[in-house]
């Protein structure tokens, strides 16, 4: 995944699953590299015009955190993509 798989993993479950549960959405992981992660936002959030202000303002500032280098990219919509692994709040 990254040079800190297990951070970013924490940060997704501990961090970014809650609040976006809290708000009726959904956080899936698409895809996971060392120079990549592809996030998706299902639920009450998909296209919610204030999605790409959340990814900019608390989904990339929260992973970047523990892993700096990392290119994020954020989708929404109601089609889950193929594989994708759903990440529930810890």
């Amino acid at each position: 995944m990254t040079d800190k798989p297990d951070a970013v993993r924490q940060v997704l479950r501990e961090v970014l699953a809650p609040l976006i549960h809290a708000d009726g959405g959904e956080l899936y992981l698409v895809l996971a590299t060392k120079k990549e992660l592809k996030l998706h936002l299902a639920g009450k959030l998909s296209g919610s015009p204030g999605t790409p202000e959340a990814a900019a303002r608390i989904v990339t500032p929260a992973v970047h955190a523990v892993s700096p280098k990392l290119k994020i990219a954020v989708s929404s919509g109601w089609a889950i993509p193929t594989g994708a692994e759903r990440i529930l709040p810890a």
